[in-house]
């Protein structure tokens, strides 16, 4: 296995997953316990009981661990075909909600939020780690609906993408307001309010077939 290998560390040692999971997970509990202004790298080692050095061969500093940390939560979230789009949104939209009211996940958001307002790259991290990688779930969307007819095709890649980024910008927005700025529930109902609306910007076939017809 070459140095350059994904699976090795910066010294070329092989990144153990389980190790991996431990320091992540710590992290969470850290900035839960602590906040992001207390919060060392020195904690999250104890916790995760491996030596601080071992944080340092997969994590430049707090930023990027705690980036990391956010990220992998976001990666749990899933897009079963459910019939319909409209279906398909208020399934993730649900999902989604429950994931931000896990007291980790809150946290730990709303600290890398606060904290990228004065850091640049920090900003971008994020962008790249957690935004750009959940874009799949509104391509997947996208794409079995026009599949189903739900949707038309977008021939202009360009003005695809610009649809996908306006989309998850919309959903993601509205939830996280929702629960985090507002402290109002997402439920089954808002979910079906807030799919209905979505959709009925998007065009008359994603409004053919609804959540439970």
């Amino acid at each position: 296995m070459s140095d350059s290998d994904p699976r090795t560390s910066r010294t070329g040692r092989p990144r153990s997953t389980e190790a991996d999971a431990a320091i992540l997970e710590a992290t969470r509990a850290s900035l839960v316990d602590l906040g992001w202004s207390k919060l060392t790298m020195g904690d999250v080692a104890t916790r995760a009981g491996v030596a601080k050095t071992t944080l340092y061969r997969r994590w430049a500093g707090k930023n990027e661990l705690v980036v990391d940390a956010v990220a992998v939560l976001f990666d749990e979230l899933e897009l079963p075909d459910r019939g319909s789009l409209a279906a398909d949104v208020q399934g993730v939209v649900l999902q989604f909600a429950a994931l931000l009211e896990r007291p980790e996940t809150r946290t730990a958001l709303m600290a890398v939020v606060a904290e990228s307002t004065r850091d640049e790259s920090l900003r971008m991290r994020i962008r790249d780690s957690i935004v750009e990688r959940q874009k799949r779930l509104v391509l997947e969307g996208r794409r079995r609906a026009q599949q189903r007819g739900e949707l038309p095709v977008e021939t202009d890649a360009v003005v695809a993408n610009r649809t996908a980024d306006l989309i998850f910008d919309v959903i993601a927005g509205a939830v996280v307001h929702r629960l985090l700025v507002s402290a109002e529930p997402v439920d089954t109902d808002w979910a079906r309010q807030f799919t209905l609306l979505l959709l009925s910007g998007l065009g008359p076939g994603a409004m053919e077939r609804r959540p439970g017809s």
